[in-house]
């Protein structure tokens, strides 16, 4: 049942206390990128009148641009035939859940959920059961720490698992009973402190079923917690450059710690890599940094509702040590099979607020990382290694990350400017689709942008985008990669900030409080076709499309932010915000077949949750979610919580699993 369109007091859909904790209130602050880039739609007659019109589909005609080989990824993983989805089509069959506003975890009729690991849960030896009332640091530095974004499920065998989790952010008056945001004591920064970063924990499935459990008899080697303090090192073309030296570490290579990890991927040898993304919000006196700081939306003094981990560690205080903040924006990556090891911090891969890190391997061999860049008007990059991938070769592989080719992406229309009016309405042509090219913006040492040296390219990335004419985009967060097709998958969540005479044929929707999904497919060279194959929001809206099915049999869909694929190539919606007065969800939808388009709703998280991970199994007999920030709602507290889920009480960010109860794959 579509819901109507209901007003928000806040940009984002969100709560404001989800604003303040998550991202600093970015959507409150003035936009950080005020370069002078024209809009896509300005771009759009120069491109008509300059080779006349370029119709190109999603996964139809390739755009061959002249460019660096190894940047086209492989139309399809092994084992999969590129454009095999069709055969597939009518296998998604179940009842999809209506928008509601329940506080729990709401499965389609036949399937059943449980809690794998909630905060507060045991990781390490010696962990004490949770205590809400008497937390401590020591404590919350072995246990699972709070919110939890980005998942991954490194399968070990048939019923064994590594789960690695990103803890993006810490909610202070939702964590401590009378939490003052003005004067946080010691003890509760320090246990954010801890709070942050990751988990590995291990996993067995139970007796065959689609359930998963933590593995709590026996030794349990690989579990382990990452926290704003975990030593790590940077490698890389800016590892040792004076942009990255502290008193505190004046060679420049050894970071202490990650902060606001939001999205992630994995690589071909089995590691994690992990996404820091809001972490200008940690900082204070940020006009004491570099100027080129501003372009990330420091702080330029102590901002109320600051978590204040200046008071602790005089770092997070930029008139004290102004390339502290230097050090975090990066993507990190980490060996889940190895606890002992050393997190890598790779500078080839830019510095912005990153959301994503997904991997490929290109048709020549060559490892392909696609990011996104959470914020408002920001771009999309794609990084290309500049040897290849050797299958078996652990120590070579894990070289590939620290010398390529970083590039931006700029997008151009095939529609007459004036048929891209804002209102959603589609042109002429009948679809929003165009080219466009990926702008080299560093290969290794060597600079691509006039007037930037290769390491103020890597650690001032965003500026150096501005500089080369990328295309702003609505909230670019997770990209992925459908291993079926081929096809590249961009979430773009929402931007209310965008007028209509900045919309543009890639960002066709004035005030897009709902976000819509973009398809790039990748030419030989640094061109590439894409098209919106979903606009979101209310079916019944006429702004929204649902790649041509009939709107009155989809779901209504509300800020896709993290993006998931099954072995059948389905495409996974987890959205953030819903702007539509229900809670969020997780959605699916074909991308090939007579049912392209067709989006059902297969979960709902619980009142003020954002739905992230998601993890589909193999056997796609298991999808995994993390439930981020239950009963994040204006007013709560603890003693007047607005959720109590999992376990009835304080609510408590986990990681859930749904199967079906019959053991039938999901979504059949």
């Amino acid at each position: 049942m579509p819901l109507p369109l209901l007003p928000n007091p806040h940009k984002s859909g969100r709560s404001a206390l989800t604003c303040r904790y998550r991202c600093g209130d970015a959507c409150a602050n003035d936009v950080a990128n005020r370069s002078g880039n024209p809009y896509f739609g300005d771009l759009a007659a120069e491109a008509l009148s300059r080779r006349g019109v370029l119709r190109v589909g999603a996964l139809g005609a390739l755009v061959v641009g002249a460019g660096v080989a190894g940047a086209v990824p492989a139309a399809a993983e092994p084992g999969h035939e590129a454009g095999g989805y069709g055969a597939k089509a009518g296998d998604l069959r179940f009842t999809p859940v209506p928008p509601n506003k329940d506080d729990l975890l709401r499965t389609p009729q036949g399937y059943s959920s449980s809690v794998v690991v909630r905060w507060g849960d045991p990781v390490l030896p010696g962990a004490p059961a949770f205590d809400f009332d008497n937390q401590t640091a020591e404590a919350q530095a072995k246990q699972f720490g709070y919110n939890c974004d980005y998942v991954a499920l490194l399968e070990t065998g048939e019923d064994r698992g590594l789960l690695w989790v990103n803890h993006e952010y810490t909610d202070e008056t939702l964590m401590f009973r009378g939490y003052s945001p003005a004067d946080p004591t010691e003890e509760q920064i320090e246990i954010a402190l801890a709070a942050h970063g990751g988990s590995v924990v291990e996993v067995e499935r139970v007796r065959g079923t689609g359930e998963w459990r933590l593995v709590t008899k026996g030794r349990r080697r690989y579990n382990r917690r990452i926290t704003a303090r975990t030593p790590m090192r940077f490698t890389g073309p800016v590892a040792g450059h004076d942009l990255l030296k502290t008193a505190a570490d004046p060679e420049g290579r050894k970071p202490l710690g990650m902060l606001n990890n939001c999205g992630g991927g994995t690589t071909p040898w089995g590691t994690v890599l992990t996404a820091e993304e809001n972490f200008d919000q940690y900082f204070v006196n940020g006009d004491r940094a570099d100027p080129n700081i501003a372009r990330y939306a420091i702080p330029t003094d102590v901002p109320s509702g600051s978590r204040r981990f200046d008071k602790v560690e005089e770092r997070f205080d930029l008139a004290r040590h102004p390339n502290e903040v230097n050090r975090f924006g990066w993507i990190v990556e980490i060996d889940p099979f190895d606890p002992d090891g050393t997190p890598i911090k790779r500078t080839a891969l830019g510095r912005f607020k990153h959301e994503a890190a997904d991997t490929s391997v290109s048709r020549d061999g060559r490892l392909v990382v696609y990011m996104g860049d959470d914020s408002r008007f920001e771009y999309i990059y794609k990084f290309v290694s500049k040897d290849r991938y050797v299958p078996g070769h652990d120590r070579h592989n894990r070289t590939l990350l620290d010398e390529g080719t970083l590039y931006v992406a700029r997008f151009t229309g095939d529609s007459p400017k004036e048929e891209i009016d804002g209102s959603g309405k589609l042109p002429k042509d009948g679809a929003f689709d165009g080219s466009g090219e990926w702008i080299p913006l560093v290969s290794g040492t060597v600079s691509h942008v006039p007037g930037m040296s290769a390491a103020e390219v890597l650690v001032f990335t965003r500026a150096a985008a501005d500089k080369v004419g990328a295309t702003k985009m609505d909230r670019p967060e997770d990209v992925e990669r459908n291993p079926v097709t081929g096809g590249v998958y961009v979430a773009l969540t929402n931007n209310s900030n965008r007028t209509a005479a900045q919309v543009d044929e890639a960002n066709p929707r004035a005030s897009n409080k709902s976000g819509h999904v973009l398809e790039i497919v990748e030419g030989r060279g640094t061109g590439f076709a894409w098209s919106i194959p979903l606009v979101c929001g209310d079916p019944k809206d006429p702004s929204t499309y649902f790649a041509g099915y009939d709107k009155s049999k989809v779901s209504p869909v509300s800020c896709p932010d993290n993006l998931a694929f099954d072995g059948d190539g389905n495409l996974w919606l987890a959205t953030d915000g819903n702007a539509l007065g229900a809670n969020d969800g997780l959605f699916v939808m074909p991308v090939r077949g007579r049912e392209r388009g067709y989006v059902r709703q297969f979960l709902s998280v619980p009142l003020g949750a954002e739905t992230c991970g998601p993890v589909v199994t193999r056997d796609r007999r298991s999808v995994f979610v993390a439930v981020q920030h239950p009963g994040e709602i204006d007013g709560a507290t603890p003693d007047a919580p607005a959720s109590r889920w999992p376990d009835g009480e304080q609510p408590r960010p986990s990681v859930a699993v749904v199967w079906h109860s019959r053991g039938k794959r999901i979504g059949s």
